[in-house]
């Protein structure tokens, strides 16, 4: 479990875990990135080194690599069968690097369940359904829940729903393509109507930092814990939309979302400064943030 206060004062979270195991070496498969390290049994090291290593590089949360085990896009990669075993190792994994480092937090991520960086337009009792029975295998390994780059206020809604039962505490993570609106259309602040007394704190994840830095006073004014997971795509509503260009993909998301080359460790641990010394308490990266970007960040605490 995990102090409610937790992230009342500077925390370093991990960075991204799906292109840092690309970039180390895992062959893709389809598209389930992160999944395939959890898949094939011959990358399980390499998934608890990665954990590892950032954890070395700093960080004191890591989150469970989950992202794409959700049922729908193992579905499209024909292993939907799969589903208990792979959400389960993938807890199991990121539990044993307690062995080594203590007092490490495991956060269970719980991804979008259809879409990336579109909203869930499915029915509220589908998508609480969908995200219990993968919040149900999380369960035994993790501290608290991260809503993991979800993209309406409807979803942060059954989520909450979702893991009552387990009485664990949850960290929001609000996705923003670009301007100041979630994918549904929706305004930051309209997560206040829906959070409660088991929130640790609310992020914009998989954002770009100049994409935080538009909606860094809405963030503050929600009156909890706030900060960011960033990435370094150069977009993440790319020509065509996401789901379209995933679908063709069959190596690196960011063959159709762009790697930025001016966000090297120095320069996001420069915008991380300026938003912890504005207010932010939860730093990390997301999709193509290193252990080497969360060294410097990590320098901040």
């Amino acid at each position: 479990m995990i102090d409610l206060d937790f992230f009342k004062t500077t925390r370093i979270l991990d960075g991204g875990m799906g292109q840092e195991l690309l970039a180390s070496g895992m062959k893709p498969n389809g598209t389930l990135w992160s999944a395939n390290a959890v898949l094939k049994e011959e990358y399980h090291q390499l998934l608890l080194d990665t954990h590892s290593n950032f954890i070395k590089a700093g960080a004191e949360v890591i989150i469970t690599a989950t992202f794409t085990m959700r049922r729908k896009r193992l579905r499209d990669n024909s292993v939907e069968d799969k589903f208990e075993y792979l959400n389960q190792k993938a807890g199991e994994i990121a539990f044993e690097t307690k062995k080594d480092y203590p007092n490490v937090k495991i956060a269970g991520g719980l991804p979008p369940q259809n879409l990336t960086y579109e909203a869930d337009e499915r029915d509220e009792n589908e998508i609480e359904d969908n995200l219990n029975e993968q919040a149900k295998l999380l369960d035994p390994f993790i501290d608290f829940y991260y809503f993991d780059v979800l993209s309406s206020v409807k979803e942060f809604k059954c989520g909450i729903k979702a893991i009552k039962e387990f009485n664990k505490p949850y960290l929001i993570g609000i996705h923003i393509s670009e301007g100041t609106k979630l994918p549904s259309g929706e305004k930051i602040s309209e997560i206040k109507k829906i959070i409660d007394k088991n929130a640790l704190g609310v992020m914009l994840s998989c954002v770009s930092p100049e994409t935080y830095e538009q909606n860094f006073d809405e963030m503050k004014s929600l009156g909890v814990p706030f900060g960011f997971k960033f990435n370094a795509f150069q977009t993440t509503k790319p020509k065509g939309g996401y789901t379209n260009n995933y679908g063709k993909s069959k190596g690196n998301p960011n063959e159709f979302l762009g790697q930025r080359t001016d966000l090297n460790p120095i320069k996001i641990a420069e915008f991380a400064k300026k938003f912890k010394e504005g207010g932010a308490t939860i730093l990390g990266g997301c999709c193509e943030t290193r252990p080497s970007h969360i060294k410097e960040i990590a320098k901040l605490k």
